[in-house]
């Protein structure tokens, strides 16, 4: 899948294509949700992602809540309790989007049940995001992929046989491989740096050839960032607006000063990485002669003297004859006189 473009049709080959993801950090609020939209297309993010459910299709009366949600949320109602108040309805998809499209910033949700794939999609989305808990979801992975639409296939608790797995699911019924980006990712929150295993999105370019990236829950910036070192096509990274609002996912996230610093850190690593041309830059081009060295006398030498290693050396600046010469200079006979430390001529 190409991996940016100023539409919601394709994400270019030329920036890594930065996602904040909202998720479910509005709280059920639009005044919230828009001033995330905001803070994301100001401080240079491609996108931005809510996720699409129906709370009832999604999790049965009995599933607990995961050690994360408690944290940030009243531990005595249940994890359908909980995801009531954040689910967002056709028309609120609807206000985000034109909102989105006025701010001229990408919107992308996660579907979490097949009513909600049947709603972005009657919303006319482009990217879809598939998300780690629904990998081993068969009737999911048929229906998103008999759309062929640009998928974000996030990965974290799986392994490569279960990618494997889906990526066949989506390409059989109709997705082609050039559209699905795989995103490397934990399912912890917040993940700690040692069971990132980065490297593993490497392994996922190498087993299925497709565009890369990684989908970040630690604290703070630096895995992202290597993320992009590596040469990660997407990044989606979580942020709130405040770190203490009460939600399940806040205390995992970035808050708008730190997706800022991300995404200057992830534009800066892309201005780094270059063209992977080795050669001068312009820049340092006028250095070269200062720092580099020349052939010069070592001693005063007189006109017929045979240059030796004990009547000449080298030194700086680097506008003479280069020490890579030296072995056309020694046994040479000096055509002229020489003072301690002139450039050789010969």
């Amino acid at each position: 899948m190409p991996r940016h473009g100023q539409d919601q049709e394709s994400i270019s080959m030329k920036k890594v294509f930065i996602i904040a993801e909202v998720g479910v950090n509005h709280n059920g609020s639009l005044k919230i949700a828009k001033k995330m939209i905001d803070i994301a297309k100001k401080f240079g993010c491609n996108a931005i992602k809510f996720q699409s459910f129906i709370a009832e299709s999604v999790i049965s009366k009995f599933a607990p809540k995961a050690e994360y949600q408690m944290k940030g949320t009243n531990r005595k109602e249940s994890q359908l309790e909980m995801v009531r108040d954040l689910q967002l309805d056709m028309e609120q998809h609807k206000q985000l989007i034109n909102y989105c499209i006025k701010q001229k910033i990408v919107f992308i949700s996660s579907p979490f049940d097949l009513e909600s794939i049947d709603m972005l999609n009657k919303l006319e989305l482009k990217i879809f995001k598939i998300p780690s808990g629904e990998i081993t979801n068969l009737p999911y992975l048929k229906k998103i992929g008999k759309l062929k639409k640009s998928l974000i296939l996030s990965t974290g608790m799986s392994d490569l046989k279960e990618v494997r797995t889906a990526i066949d699911i989506l390409r059989r019924a109709g997705t082609s491989k050039n559209k699905i980006t795989v995103l490397h990712c934990n399912s912890d929150y917040p993940t700690s740096a040692k069971d990132v295993n980065l490297l593993a999105m490497i392994t996922l370019k190498k087993e299925f050839g497709v565009d890369i990236g990684y989908s970040d829950h630690t604290i703070g910036i630096e895995i992202p960032v290597a993320a992009a070192a590596l040469g990660a096509s997407v990044i989606e990274k979580h942020f709130t607006l405040d770190r203490t609002m009460t939600g399940p996912d806040h205390k995992a996230s970035l808050e708008p000063t730190e997706l800022k610093t991300m995404v200057n850190a992830v534009r800066n690593i892309e201005k780094a990485l270059g063209n992977g041309i080795k050669k001068p830059s312009f820049s340092e081009l006028k250095n070269r002669k200062v720092v580099r060295k020349s052939i010069v006398a070592l001693r005063s030498i007189v006109k017929g003297e045979i240059f030796t290693e004990s009547n000449i050396t080298v030194k700086r600046p680097g506008n003479g004859i280069s020490p890579m010469g030296w072995d056309k200079v020694i046994g040479r006979r000096s055509r002229k006189n020489f003072k301690k430390d002139e450039l050789i001529k010969i």
